[in-house]
């Protein structure tokens, strides 16, 4: 019988009394039985990160960016380990499941290079007036302190690594909470945490149940959480530390608009293209997977069925299989929870163009028309391989049909010309306006986060360092400047 996993407690192996286990959602196989840490265990963390606070933050840069360095290259040299991994844990066929460690990759090596410059400081002259005579103003940032990082079952690694390398970059312990589906690829970062020099306490991984979440997120020595998951619990989150710095990125129901100047069938064949491969990427399990498409009425006829083509297209089954671009679902909970909001639509008045079945964990890649706008599925982030068309008299109309929404992460708007990309972006209520493509974009250093319910705060590794420090002011006086 193989050994459980361990967890990694202020940078060290560790094994708790407990254990649960990971399944493959495709096959049920197991994939690894993991050690879960007890109370004490989770205290002791806790207390290290607190302790090491004021020596991470003092660490010379050089060391920050030789682990976070270290980090990208280890990943680089374990790609195809790890992706088979994710693979196994996640259900996420090994085409993305390489491309989400390259994701981290990157995330680390961003990292690296923003703990390189980040801190030098902004010099402000104060003699402006004359009370300010000689005096001259140095901002630099410093930590929060010790950072709760809550991540998510869908990018086990790389929204991990989204948590773990900005917090290393500046100088802040972080706890790394991994999803209970998934916990074993954040376990393996952990391996190579453990192969750098970072102060012993600045950095665990826990995978603690989730009904022992409250205790961590209302212990005040964790002063920052950044949280990427369901709106329910991010919003509980919030709403029970209101006192503390609280990122969430709580996902939406992300909307693509092909707008009347995306006319040629070269274009409708590209967003029809883009729009079946990333309504269904990742089995649809993406904050940013296309939801709705909003196409305008003298398009419509002409793009559903190109749609449909493309989804039908869609190659699905073993996520292990190369050439499959969607899998199964994490688990078969959550494949009949997205049947029932199917059926639903359908059962109310929705056409079904194509898909509509389940296999177990495995829904296939579905198109609905007509959604009446009181289902579910018109209203909630689906999270699931499936899209709804509707259409919309003009750019007008269109916008209004992408706002119409309690979400507000990204949109996609198919078209050529610039003027309209500026209006939408001024129009539009999401975190960010993808122009000639699908709202599932993403470059991992820029600001990422929504509007609305989707969530506050911006990950992106730039951006999270911010949100994980804060400006303090030192004022020099008596200087001939």
């Amino acid at each position: 019988m193989t050994a459980p996993h361990a967890f990694w407690l202020a940078g060290r192996e560790a094994t708790g009394e407990e254990t649960f286990d990971v399944t493959n959602s495709w096959d049920g196989r197991l994939v690894g039985t993991v050690s879960v840490p007890t109370d004490a265990q989770v205290e002791e963390a806790v207390a290290a990160a607190h302790a090491v606070r004021e020596e991470f933050a003092a660490t010379p840069a050089h060391v920050r960016t030789a682990a976070l360095d270290h980090v990208a290259k280890r990943l680089t040299e374990r790609t195809e380990e790890i992706a088979q991994l994710i693979s196994a844990e996640n259900g996420k066929p090994i085409k993305w499941a390489r491309g989400e460690v390259g994701r981290a990759v990157s995330v680390f090596r961003w990292a690296a290079e923003e703990a390189r410059r980040f801190n030098a400081g902004d010099a402000q002259r104060l003699d402006t007036d004359a009370g300010g005579t000689g005096r001259l103003a140095l901002t630099r940032r410093f930590p929060r302190g010790t950072v709760l990082g809550i991540a998510p079952f869908n990018f086990p690694l790389n929204l991990s690594a989204h948590k773990v390398a900005p917090a290393i970059a500046v100088g802040a312990p972080i706890i790394l909470k991994p999803a209970p589906a998934t916990p074993i690829s954040s376990l393996v970062l952990g391996e190579i945490l453990a192969e750098t020099d970072l102060p012993a306490g600045s950095w665990s991984v826990l995978p603690v149940p989730n009904d022992r979440m409250p205790a961590l997120v209302q212990d005040e020595r964790l002063p920052v959480i950044s949280f990427t998951g369901s709106g329910p619990v991010g919003w509980s989150i919030l709403d029970s530390a209101p006192r503390k710095h609280v990122t969430l990125e709580l996902g939406g129901n992300g909307a693509a608009v092909v707008l009347a100047d995306w006319s040629s069938e070269e274009d409708l064949d590209w967003a029809a293209q883009r729009i079946a491969t990333f309504s269904n990427y990742q089995g649809g399990q993406s904050c940013i997977s296309v939801q709705r498409v909003i196409a305008d009425a003298s398009l419509y006829e002409r793009l559903v069925p190109k749609v449909v083509a493309a989804v039908e297209a869609q190659v699905t089954g073993d996520p292990s299989d190369a050439a499959t671009d969607v899998g199964p679902l994490v688990s078969e909970d959550a494949a009949k929870r997205v049947e029932s909001w199917v059926d639903e639509a359908v059962e109310k008045g929705a056409a079904l163009l194509t898909g509509g079945k389940r296999d177990g964990a495995t829904y296939a890649p579905t198109v609905l028309a007509d959604v009446p706008a009181d289902v579910t599925i018109a209203c909630e982030e689906v999270f699931g391989p499936v899209l709804t068309i509707t259409k919309a008299e003009g750019e007008e109309a269109a916008f209004a049909a992408v706002n119409d929404s309690p979400y507000g992460l990204q949109a996609g708007v198919f078209t050529h010309d610039l003027q309209t990309a500026f209006r939408a972006h001024r129009a539009l209520e999401t975190g960010g306006v993808i122009i000639g493509d699908v709202p599932s974009y993403r470059a991992d250093q820029m600001p990422y986060g929504g509007a609305k319910q989707s969530g506050v705060g911006r990950e992106g590794v730039r951006y999270a360092m911010d949100d994980y420090t804060y400006e303090r002011v030192l004022v020099l006086t008596g200087l001939a400047l």
